[in-house]
């Protein structure tokens, strides 16, 4: 998959520590914190942020939820939690081009990573 966008893409663990980073060239300096603090958002809440986002809505049961932890939560799409065998493992970060591309980034990322993780 190709957007032509530079990405930058963070991977914390179960702990919703970053473990991986990477800003590809030219990446938005500006996104750097938002995939960051998307796949903390998306391993402290166990929950894609996108859903979040539909959740924190005026109104919805999580309304102002971004306002919690030191205002880091992130909702709108692009952090996804890892699952492998029932288990979240941690939760990847995805930030530079629009929230569906975020979420497309993500989605492959996690994908690559439970793969991966099936092999072991």
């Amino acid at each position: 998959m190709s957007f032509g966008i530079a990405y930058n893409i963070a991977v914390v663990d179960a702990g919703g520590h970053l473990v991986a980073f990477v800003r590809q060239d030219g990446a938005l300096i500006g996104s750097i914190n938002l995939a960051i603090d998307k796949a903390v958002t998306a391993r402290i809440f166990d929950k894609a942020t996108s859903d979040l986002s539909r959740l924190a809505q005026s109104g919805k049961p999580l309304f102002g939820i971004q306002e919690s932890n030191d205002g880091k939560v992130v909702i709108f799409g692009g952090g996804i939690p890892v699952v492998v065998k029932g288990c979240v493992v941690g939760a990847v970060g995805a930030s530079a081009g629009t929230v569906e591309q975020d979420v497309a980034v993500a989605e492959a990322a996690v994908a690559a990573l439970v793969i991966e993780n099936t092999r072991s």
